[in-house]
């Protein structure tokens, strides 16, 4: 069986879970369980009255399960997050905790497929029982949709001349794997910047295939009623799309514009930021590269 180590090295661990300022008895979720890192930090800051709920859709997770009374695996998509913990009989809870992204675990299993370093067959699926994976992306959809996928979630300006070049391929030949897929993108991909813009490329189809960008949403907007008044929300992104999201609801209660103000220019928000964007520092970094990107904001229930 694969050490918790192993499987992810969780980032920002402490800074995380002291941005819950954790209650002995109080009820916390974790919604991103993975290898448990987390989770068993929290843990080992509740007393015998409390409870951790915790989610992951990824199979592979499951046997990271924590043998411990007070604590609960839900092996569902974080999305659900409203109705798994209505099932449990649980209303209300004191913290929420978010990784997001990709577990390191996901990273380094070649045949997972979302990795550039190997060679696989594109699948990206985080819930391996999805029917939609980056070969479908990939082979099926249309060009403007694919144009869309690279320039919303890739931030990649060419996004119109890779769709027309995957378009112009696929007619010959269906695109299975990364080693093909990398070929078919290779006039895209300068030496000097190779990788950088690989990743985005990955990065683009991966948020596509696992609606990441949607699930965000519709977690967050389940928070406000989940969390008791004082509650926190401790949020670790990854990349500008999802940082952005997670910043703008904290500071409005909303993804895009301004909430409504009444007559004398006041406005009322669910929340109240906690503290400045923790980022981790060198020595993380330097330990766990995968953390060198990493932005973790802390939310207080009003």
């Amino acid at each position: 069986m694969m050490s918790q180590m192993e499987y992810h090295n969780p980032v920002l661990l402490h800074e995380t879970v002291d941005g819950l300022n954790i209650k002995p008895d109080g009820v916390y979720v974790d919604v991103t369980f993975g290898g448990g890192g987390h989770a068993k930090e929290i843990l080992n800051r509740l007393g015998d009255q409390g409870r951790l709920y915790a989610f992951d859709q990824d199979q592979d997770a499951q046997q990271n399960a924590i043998a411990d009374d007070r604590f609960t695996l839900i092996p569902e998509n974080f999305r659900y997050i409203k109705r798994f913990l209505r099932f449990h009989n649980v209303k209300k809870v004191d913290g929420i905790l978010g990784d997001f992204g990709v577990s390191s675990h996901q990273f380094d299993v070649a045949e997972r497929g979302f990795s550039t370093r190997f060679e696989s067959d594109l699948d990206m699926r985080m819930n391996q029982n999805d029917s939609l994976s980056a070969y479908h992306v990939v082979n099926k959809y249309e060009e403007e949709a694919l144009r869309q996928v690279f320039w919303q979630y890739g931030e990649l300006r060419n996004a119109p001349k890779i769709a027309q070049t995957i378009i112009a391929e696929r007619k010959e030949a269906r695109i299975k794997t990364s080693e093909h897929f990398k070929k078919v993108l290779q006039p895209f991909l300068p030496k000097h910047r190779e990788h950088k813009i690989l990743a985005q490329i990955y990065q683009a189809i991966r948020i596509e295939v696992n609606q990441e960008i949607e699930v965000l949403k519709e977690f967050l907007l389940q928070t406000e009623n989940l969390l008791e008044t004082g509650g926190r929300l401790s949020l670790i992104s990854y990349h500008s799309l999802e940082d952005r999201l997670v910043k703008r609801y904290i500071r409005n209660g909303l993804f895009e514009g301004e909430p409504e103000k009444d007559v004398y220019g006041n406005f009322e928000v669910p929340f109240k930021k906690v503290g400045k964007l923790i980022i981790p520092d060198h020595k993380e970094i330097k330990e766990n590269n995968r953390a060198r990107s990493a932005k973790l904001r802390i939310a207080e229930r009003i």
